[in-house]
């Protein structure tokens, strides 16, 4: 019965029967209208949708700040999305800070997955010792901020960032209204868990087969990051995808769905 909550908790919706299961894990401040844009092209395939606690029409109630507050609380409730469902043998599909809360699910428990889909992945935005993530620390602490001064403007600011095209094309637009939709509380708290996070060790750990598909133009997680993503994981495939911005599945859903296709199928 608690599992089975999770799927009211988490907005959780499956679509089509295929013999392949693909959960789509969104990433920070969207939703799982996110994949709409992908979903045609992968019509023939079992589709697990979810909006993350605190985004999108979950249930707000069941946030918790101090679980929340760090990216494996996702990762349990997506596990438990995973018990509920009864998967075995599913690919995840993960963007952005839900490739790492997918490794994180993925390690819990093993069973429930066959592979790994990293679309546009960062286990750590911070520049550190040796690793250049994009972000100096203050840059992303001053970032967080502007959402309790201006949370319009953040939102306005971020979106064109996320999706390489001008503020007032339509992706960034949506990416936007997205942002705006989301309790700027429950943004905050995943923001931070997001943004402020090193999960690096997490990659050498990694049990599955990783396909990690990146964009060649990336202002939040560069070429270089995706590089050093597949260097670490020990059974993975690098992909890179001549486009611009963080949302390969929104803007170039038809050769994404096809690595996809051909990783998860033979």
């Amino acid at each position: 019965m608690l599992h089975q909550k999770s799927l009211h908790r988490n907005n959780v919706v499956v679509r089509g029967d295929g013999e392949h299961a693909l959960v789509l894990a969104h990433g920070f401040g969207c939703d799982q209208n996110m994949w709409s844009r992908l979903e045609p092209y992968l019509e023939d395939f079992r589709l697990v949708l979810f909006d993350h606690t605190g985004s999108g029409d979950s249930d707000i109630a069941a946030f918790d700040p101090v679980r929340h507050g760090q990216l494996e609380g996702y990762a349990e409730d997506l596990g438990e999305i995973c018990d509920a469902l009864d998967l075995h043998g599913a690919t995840l599909v993960g963007h952005s800070v839900s490739c790492t809360i997918g490794l994180m699910a993925a390690a819990d428990a093993p069973e429930r997955f066959a592979n790994v889909v990293m679309v546009c992945p960062s286990p750590c935005f911070l520049n550190l010792p040796g690793y250049a993530g994009g972000f100096e620390r203050s840059d992303l602490e001053e970032l967080i901020d502007l959402m309790d001064r201006n949370y319009i403007g953040w939102a306005h600011h971020l979106a064109p960032l996320v999706t390489g095209q001008p503020a007032d094309s339509r992706l960034s637009e949506e990416l936007s209204q997205s942002f705006c939709s989301t309790d700027p509380i429950t943004a905050k708290t995943f923001a931070e868990a997001t943004f402020l996070s090193d999960h690096r060790d997490l990659l050498g750990q990694a049990q599955h087969r990783v396909l990690v598909l990146q964009s060649a133009r990336d202002a939040l997680a560069a070429p270089s990051v995706g590089r050093y993503v597949d260097d670490k994981l020990p059974h993975s495939q690098l992909e890179v995808i001549d486009a611009d911005g963080h949302c390969l599945h929104m803007t170039h859903p038809a050769e994404v769905a096809q690595f996809i296709r051909t990783f998860v199928t033979g």
